[in-house]
């Protein structure tokens, strides 16, 4: 079974979309902190991790840097989903650098946003 980490701190969003993907048949972990989030992302294996780029305690960014301990700049653009409601040319370019994909919150199409989060996983 395919395991999915949510790093979000809008605790309706996160309980939302871990229904949402328990529904489609994922193993789902959730945090709402980005410190916490990387010790987790560093002690397991996920095949998709959906982070929030605005956390309370620290960035998305700073979770994917951090992440750079376990996983190639390779693993990083095949695991890493970021959601942002904000969207701005500097967010797109470092999104880009990372290479991994960029979600739009809040979502103008739930079905597509959910594709994007599980695409090739």
């Amino acid at each position: 079974m395919k395991k999915i980490f949510i790093i979000e701190d809008e605790i309706l969003i996160q309980q939302s979309l871990k229904k949402l993907f328990e529904r489609r048949g994922f193993l789902v972990d959730v945090s709402a902190s980005g410190k916490l989030a990387i010790d987790m992302i560093l002690a397991n294996d996920y095949d998709r991790i959906v982070c929030d780029l605005m956390l309370q305690d620290i960035s998305g960014f700073d979770v994917i840097e951090e992440s750079k301990k376990k996983f190639s700049a390779q693993d990083i653009s095949k695991k890493f989903v970021i959601m942002t409601a904000y969207n701005s040319p500097q967010v797109l370019s470092r999104a880009n650098a990372y290479q991994c994909r960029l979600l739009n919150k809040p979502f103008e199409d739930l079905e597509e946003a959910m594709r994007v989060m599980t695409e090739s996983v």
